[in-house]
């Protein structure tokens, strides 16, 4: 099983990782490269990636009104699903109190710290946030691996190709096609090096911060992974009444790229298996290559809970007791700030300041409390965005008729095995020899291919 099954060898990692780090911290420090080297290549392939299914997949369904009421509906559901993560974690704060008793001198912190984790950097406004998500250069959109970017260029090119039709443009659609099975060969390549990347990402972890935040900041590590996982109740509660699919049995589906996630501490790792594993399961490619990507930066219900815990818990700790309109002013100023986080480094301290400056009663050196734990919070971030964007891609889905809830639930039960790209669309192709009297064996396998142009052009 460990030289077959990716699960285990991630598993192995993941403790071989823990014990390197706790026996020796230095070698554990020195591993970090393993894992920044495995998100760098993934990350390189993300973009290409997503414009390949985008484009294919607005092209296929042919109607490009459907694809903006899909998108309507995600913006709705990410801003539902965010706001109840924001108030399940306000809620908790107030009534686990995790930083009540601490009475730290906010004068005694040095917010110095904030600054060098924050780069000085700042999160960008709503304009400037709607502005950057506009290319000024394609090249530029796939250099700077901006999603949103590529996902604007790919919604053009999708619309040019069903405004052109296939008669003018006819090898422009194959062409795309074959690129995404270029790109997944290679995404398959580098999954390849996943238990490295564990490896390196967990013994980095251990040996660099060590066991000692859990005894300093237990009560608030406690709070926000109970939190987390009251949410994905809430999530798996919707998800059963919306689509009928069971989140346990999806996590069951998805553990390897979940065990990934968490050792990785980054779900952009998984994202290009995570949106194979999507579309096998019933969802539709333009549905995936819309809600998936775009939920990266609308949709991240696990930063929501960390911000707004986090907030609670320097306010207490220094002792300010936020009223009830304060704490609204929380949610609505965090409601904001976590759209525009993603890729800006050190955004959760971005946020929190911003937050602090806005409600102007804790001291922005307050933040520098949470620099001792955040990196243990990865964990909990990673898996509850990751679960609530491939949540998300399935209840948009069923919302808008592109899933295949039969599919789903057969892939789900086991019924049907996930076979990774290309290998997948290689399995449905008939061989020559094979092909029923009288039917050329091109055509057969171009129509198992999924591709009815290609194979009228055969015939």
């Amino acid at each position: 099983m460990l030289r077959t099954s990716l699960f285990a060898q991630v598993g192995v990692a993941l403790l071989a990782g823990v014990l390197v780090g706790r026996l020796w911290p230095d070698v554990g420090t020195a591993a970090q490269p393993l894992g920044d080297g495995f998100v760098r290549l993934i990350k390189a392939m993300i973009a290409p990636l997503v414009f390949c299914v985008v484009v294919a997949g607005i092209t296929k369904a042919g109607d490009l009104k459907s694809f903006g009421r899909m998108g309507l509906k995600a913006l709705i559901w990410f801003e539902i699903a965010t706001t109840v993560a924001l108030v399940v974690g306000l809620l908790a704060g107030n009534l686990a109190g995790p930083g009540k008793g601490m009475n730290i001198d906010p004068s005694s912190l040095d917010a110095s710290a904030v600054d060098e984790k924050t780069g000085g950097g700042e999160l960008p406004s709503t304009s400037e946030f709607i502005l950057h998500s506009l290319p000024d250069s394609a090249v530029g959109a796939f250099a700077e691996n901006s999603l949103l970017q590529v996902l604007v260029l790919a919604c053009l090119v999708g619309a040019a190709l069903l405004h052109l039709g296939h008669t003018k443009v006819p090898a422009v659609l194959p062409a795309i096609e074959q690129a995404q099975e270029v790109v997944f060969a290679v995404v398959g390549f580098i999954m390849k090096l996943a238990p490295l990347a564990v490896f390196g990402a967990t013994a980095h972890l251990v040996g660099e911060y060590g066991l000692g935040a859990l005894s300093t900041y237990g009560k608030l590590i406690a709070v926000c992974y109970a939190v987390a996982l009251v949410f994905l109740v809430l999530l798996a509660l919707a998800l059963k009444a919306l689509t009928g699919i069971s989140l346990w049995k999806f996590i069951r589906y998805t553990r390897e790229e979940m065990l990934l996630a968490l050792g990785t501490a980054s779900s952009e790792a998984v994202m290009p298996r995570m949106m194979q594993k999507l579309r096998q399961a019933g969802c539709r490619d333009d549905a995936v290559g819309l809600v998936l990507p775009t939920g990266y930066s609308f949709n991240l219900d696990g930063a929501s809970i960390y911000l707004s815990i986090g907030t609670l818990f320097i306010a207490q700790a220094v002792g300010v007791d936020l009223t009830l309109g304060q704490q609204v002013t929380v949610v609505l100023v965090l409601m904001l700030t976590s759209k525009g986080m993603a890729g800006v480094p050190g955004s959760a301290f971005l946020a929190l300041s911003a937050t602090a400056s806005a409600l102007g009663v804790i001291p922005a050196g307050a933040v520098a409390l949470l620099l001792g734990v955040d990196r243990i919070m990865d964990a909990m971030r990673v898996a509850t965005n990751l679960l609530g964007n491939c949540v998300a891609v399935f209840v948009v889905s069923r919302w808008e008729g592109a899933l295949d809830l039969s599919r789903a639930r057969k892939v789900l039960s086991g019924e049907i095995a996930f076979v990774p790209e290309p290998e997948e669309r290689t399995e449905q192709a008939v061989p020559v020899e094979q092909a029923e009297p009288g039917v050329p064996g091109a055509l057969v396998k171009a129509e198992a291919q999924g591709a009815p142009e290609a194979a009228e052009r055969t015939g």
